[in-house]
């Protein structure tokens, strides 16, 4: 079963806030990490590369949280519990528009040590939840 985001939410999600993602580690632990989100629907994109310790965990265990928290009202935030799914397909496309989202610039502009040698991936992320106060 799937959820649904308010369009307060959706209307945040399309601004350049950043989110954090938690993964589940091989113990069991939690694993956070800022990133930057695209929304598409109800589902929400991240990019990574392959390697990552994110990517493993969720090739691992696709069961995901995402915690969105604008900068200018801290007290206000969604809890976003979900499936994710990966493909490398599209995934150099998704980092350079995440990176015009955040910066202006293209990734390979912004982050130029990157290089184009790591293999992109796509992090879809499908809700089954949400909770919180957005």
């Amino acid at each position: 079963m799937t959820a649904t985001l308010s369009g307060e939410l959706k209307k945040l999600l399309d601004t350049p806030v950043f989110v954090t993602l938690g993964t589940i580690q091989p113990d069991g632990s939690p694993q956070l990490s800022p990133v930057w989100v695209k929304r598409d629907g109800d589902d929400l994109l991240i990019s990574t590369t392959v390697g990552r310790r994110k990517e493993k965990n969720l090739r691992r265990d696709p069961r995901v949280s995402v915690v969105v928290q604008p900068f200018d009202a801290p007290y206000t935030y969604a809890e976003i519990r979900g499936t994710a799914s990966l493909t490398t397909e599209g995934g150099q496309q998704l980092i350079d528009e995440l990176s015009r989202k955040y910066t202006g610039k293209p990734y390979a502009e912004f982050n130029p040590a990157a290089g184009e040698d790591a293999e992109r991936v796509v992090v879809r992320i499908t809700p089954r939840k949400v909770v919180g106060s957005i």
